[in-house]
C-alpha cells in the first residue's frame, strides 16, 4: 500500500509518500514541504498548496491519503490555515476517488513512538528509523508528513485488506492504478 501523508500547513505543508512491503516493511517514497509567503493572499497561498497537492499525488499515485486531524489551538489564525489546507487534500483524494484517514497528533505519536506523549525528537528519531534514514528529515514538517503516513500504512498493513476502496467505483480505480504503475 502507498501512502500520503500530509501534515497541512498553510505556510509549510509536508507531503510524504510511504509504501509498505512484505512483512510491514516500509520504505520512502517521497517527501517534500510546499510552502507559501505569510505575505502572500490566502486565496493565492492556497492555490500554491491545492498545485502541490496536486502533484504528489499524480506523480507518485497513493493507493490512500492520511492527514493530520486539525484541534484547537490559541491561534485562530493558524488553525484557520490548516482546517482549509486539510480540506484541499480531502477534496483532492476525493476527486480521485482515493481513501481519505484523519489522525490526531496524539494518535500519530502513539503509533510511531509508542507513546501519545512523545516530543517532536523521538517521532523524527523513529520516522527515521522505522524509513532506515541516516538522518531525520527536515523541516519538521517533513518529519510529520511521514509520521502520519506511517500511521496509516502500519494500521492497515497489520489488518488484510483493510483500508482498502470500499465502492465499487473505489475498487476499479484502485487496480486501474496499480496497473499503470506495474505498466510505467
Amino acid at each position: 500500500m502507498r501512502v500520503l501523508g500530509v501534515d497541512p500547513g498553510l505556510t509549510r505543508c509536508g507531503l510524504g509518500i510511504v509504501e509498505t512491503g512484505a512483512g510491514r516493511s516500509v520504505s520512502l517514497i517521497s517527501v517534500s514541504v510546499a510552502t507559501s509567503s505569510p505575505e502572500a493572499e490566502t486565496p493565492d497561498r492556497l492555490v500554491l498548496i491545492a498545485d502541490a497537492i496536486d502533484a504528489a499525488i499524480d506523480r507518485h499515485r497513493p493507493d490512500a491519503v492520511a492527514v493530520e486531524r486539525v484541534f484547537a489551538q490559541h491561534n485562530v489564525r493558524t488553525v484557520m490555515g490548516t482546517a482549509q489546507v486539510s480540506g484541499l487534500v480531502m477534496v483532492a483524494a476525493r476527486r480521485r476517488g482515493l481513501p481519505v484517514a484523519l489522525y490526531t497528533p496524539s494518535e500519530v505519536k502513539a503509533a510511531v513512538s509508542g507513546s501519545g506523549r512523545a516530543d517532536k525528537a523521538q517521532v523524527g528519531f523513529m520516522v527515521a528509523k522505522l524509513l532506515g534514514l541516516d538522518a531525520v528529515p527536515a523541516p519538521a514538517d517533513a518529519a510529520d508528513s511521514l509520521a502520519i503516513a506511517l500511521t496509516h500504512a502500519l494500521r492497515y498493513s497489520a489488518t488484510p485488506g483493510a483500508g482498502t476502496a470500499t465502492t465499487t467505483a473505489q475498487r476499479t480505480w484502485a487496480e486501474a492504478e496499480r496497473a499503470a504503475r506495474r505498466r510505467g
